[in-house]
């Protein structure tokens, strides 16, 4: 349970980042993200799941995070 807290953690931290660092340029880039289609979106979306099950999977089954 201490590694989930601190794994959410971390995921508030990226995720905040730019907001606070460039708050105008998030803006702008969150106004075009709202312009592009559900499809692909959702697209994008799969595949960021896929990488990080890959990137989990590879940390917990290899020795090569080691």
């Amino acid at each position: 349970m201490k590694f989930f807290v601190a794994l959410i953690g971390l995921v508030l931290i990226f995720e905040g980042l730019p907001y606070a660092a460039f708050p105008e340029a998030m803006r702008n880039w969150l106004r075009q993200l709202s312009e592009v289609r559900p499809a692909v979106l959702r697209g994008i979306g799969l595949a960021a799941v896929a990488l990080g099950l890959l990137l989990c999977y590879v940390a917990q089954r290899s020795g090569l995070l080691d």
